[in-house]
């Protein structure tokens, strides 16, 4: 399959790039491809919804294909290790069934690439790379060095810090080897009450009027999972565009050093 490789020149342009004027959000649904019901009601979400697919996963292979085939962005999902058994910022880990082929801080290179291409093969159609938990493996230099070289190799078109950790080098180390990349701003739901993830949005929205852009991450909840289908069709009324993690990534002048929040 032929992919669209965005070059290095977009990380490091000095030349401001024609942007659109209005504000950008883009979202993703972490942790599909056990539950085939939420899968799929994620994946009819309105607009340019990304679906990050856990590589491995009972039902990983036909929700990245039926995402692919209604148009959405797939992302592999790819677990990392974390500091302890929940991440420091809550990526909500603890509430999914552990992946086989998570990135280790004791991998070798070859390891490594080994296990990025099992779970390549597990989610067809992947266009980008985002963390599951990771908030040990992302702060290690030499690992993300290697996992970036590996996203060049594969073609890949981006990755998505999902940031579960403030000491993160992901972006820094995507900029060094020409990856195109970003971190997330918000979790919609890392507390599920429908009253949070409603505030959450509201920040997501705040950001993205301040900054021009922002991402945020959600996961698979039905209180999730319903607000975005009341709150979604909405945004455009409300002057923000909705946009696919590549458009974002095109439209953005400093893709290389995002520095939302």
């Amino acid at each position: 399959m032929m992919r669209f490789f965005m070059p290095a020149l977009l990380l490091v342009c000095a030349v401001p790039v024609v942007a659109s004027q209005e504000p950008q959000v883009s979202i993703i649904i972490d942790d599909l491809g056990y539950r085939l019901d939420a899968g799929r009601r994620a994946i009819a979400l309105p607009g340019p919804v990304a679906c990050a697919i856990l590589p491995g996963a009972p039902r990983s292979r036909r929700l990245a294909r039926y995402a692919h085939e209604r148009g959405k962005e797939v992302l592999l999902h790819l677990p990392m290790q974390a500091m302890d058994d929940i991440d420091d910022l809550g990526d909500m880990a603890d509430r999914v069934p552990a992946s086989p082929g998570s990135l280790s801080i004791d991998m070798s290179r070859q390891a490594l690439t080994r296990v990025f291409a099992d779970a390549m093969q597990s989610v067809p159609h992947a266009v980008g790379v985002n963390n599951h938990r990771g908030s040990l493996v992302t702060r290690h230099p030499g690992h993300m060095h290697w996992l970036m070289q590996t996203i060049r190799e594969q073609q890949l078109e981006f990755f998505v810090d999902s940031y579960t950790t403030h000491k993160s080098v992901a972006l820094k180390l995507a900029a060094e080897n020409g990856v195109a990349a970003l971190k997330r701003d918000v979790f919609l739901d890392t507390d599920p009450d429908p009253a949070e993830i409603r505030r959450q949005f509201e920040r997501l929205k705040t950001l993205a009027r301040r900054n021009g852009a922002a991402v945020a991450i959600g996961h698979p909840y039905p209180t999730t999972l319903e607000a975005l289908e009341q709150l979604l069709p909405s945004l455009g009324d409300e002057g923000i565009r909705l946009v696919s993690v590549r458009e974002l990534l095109l439209h953005r002048t400093d893709v290389g050093t995002n520095t939302l929040n």
